[in-house]
């Protein structure tokens, strides 16, 4: 039964706005950014909420991303609880740092407002987040306004976890999700105090007393258990974010479902596979079709990295096909991502191979539209019944 608990206010917010209210609910002790569109506006809310007295973060505003990163590396390291916003050029900026961050398990929250990449890169597109899954951090992905708040403030709470201490990216798609306006209900300071207490350091890191090398050379041996151990953190991160959501519902009175999200699946024959905010208008098209008499469901990808290869396995057992929806493209595999990442989980499915479409659309801006999804329920409705299929189409061309 669902946990019914009051919240302290219902606001009208875009995604970023909603993302910066998470952040004040959170209280980081350091925020480090440098303004990028379409982040930027979360980094603005952030600033007025300095200025009222509402967070007593330190806004530090350095010259570039990568040093951005570089601060809140100094500043996790010393215990502190830290948040940057960013998008694109700016996340391919802090890299290198981003890297240091995931290889030293520090528990730092980034988000990422969807960007295309060069050229034509001030538009919405998943590009810019795709090229950077394999950094180390776990990645998360909001599809409403309303998750994007909820999503941010688990995230600190899994990242800090003693058992993970891996840094999270929560990611949603520019423009569509980051300046839209939503109904969204905000907890209380209280409630997400409770949820959410200070960063605990058991062992710190930086001890005056004790000065240390942060990066030594490491033996082979040594090295490779300390892979092992960061890769292990983040499979149990996807048993972690159940209990916290079971938590997160037990004090605010809102559930989520895990890794992944599951809609009119139980009796689905035919599956659309999806990321991010175009699952709205899939769902809506599959509620069409059903009406239809096409017995489609979805599955929506939440927590991107870790992959959750064994749930897609065995929530997609005795389909007859499969349609993955991506909104960026993988060079060299001549696709899109999801689209690649579900073939090589799916290779554990045993019996007959199931056929999978790939449908690839809203580059650089454009919109993924309710006639897309149709057009993409009745090509996997069609191999599905043995007819001739193509592996990948693009919506814009045809």
């Amino acid at each position: 039964m669902e946990t019914k608990v009051a919240t302290c206010q219902r606001k009208i917010l875009t995604g970023n706005a909603a993302a910066a209210h998470a952040v004040m609910l959170c209280q980081p002790n350091v925020i480090a950014a440098y303004p990028i569109t379409p982040s930027t506006e979360i980094l603005e809310v952030l600033y007025r909420f300095k200025a009222d007295g509402f967070i007593k973060s330190e806004m530090v505003e350095p010259e570039g991303e990568h040093s951005v990163m570089s601060i809140l590396i100094g500043a996790s390291i010393c215990g502190g609880r830290t948040f940057t916003p960013t998008s694109s050029q700016g996340l391919f900026f802090m890299y290198e740092a981003c890297i240091y961050a995931a290889a030293h398990r520090l528990p730092i929250i980034m988000v990422n407002v969807n960007r295309e990449t060069t050229p034509a890169a001030v538009a919405s597109s998943g590009q810019d987040i795709h090229l950077v899954k394999d950094n180390g951090w776990i990645q998360m992905h909001g599809e409403s306004c309303q998750e994007i708040l909820d999503m941010i403030i688990m995230a600190f709470r899994l990242a800090e976890d003693p058992e993970i201490l891996v840094p999270i990216t929560v990611a949603y798609d520019g423009y569509y999700l980051s300046y839209r306006s939503e109904a969204v209900e905000i907890p209380s300071q209280d409630q997400v105090n409770k949820f959410l207490p200070p960063r605990k350091i058991v062992n710190p890191i930086i001890n005056p007393d004790a000065p240390m090398t942060m990066q030594p050379g490491l033996p082979t041996k040594i090295f490779t258990e300390y892979r092992i151990k960061h890769m292990k953190a983040m499979q149990l991160a996807m048993t972690k974010l159940e209990n916290i959501e079971r938590e997160f519902q037990s004090i605010v009175g809102r559930s989520y479902t895990g890794v992944i999200e599951e809609y009119r699946l139980d009796d689905a024959e035919i599956v659309l596979l999806t990321l991010g905010s175009c699952a709205g208008t899939a769902k809506v098209t599959i509620d069409q079709k059903r009406n239809e008499g096409i017995k489609v469901g979805l599955l929506r990808v939440r927590m991107y990295r870790p992959f959750p290869k064994d749930q897609l396995v065995e929530r997609l057992k005795g389909r007859k096909a499969i349609g993955v929806i991506d909104r960026d493209v993988s060079f060299g595999w001549n696709c899109g991502h999801l689209f690649v990442e579900a073939k090589a989980a799916l290779n554990d499915l045993e019996g007959k191979r199931i056929p999978m479409l790939n449908f690839v659309g809203g580059l650089n801006g454009g919109d993924i539209t309710l006639e897309h999804m149709r057009r993409a329920i009745d090509d996997v409705n069609m191999a599905a019944r043995g007819k001739e299929y193509q592996n990948v189409t693009f919506f814009e061309l045809g």
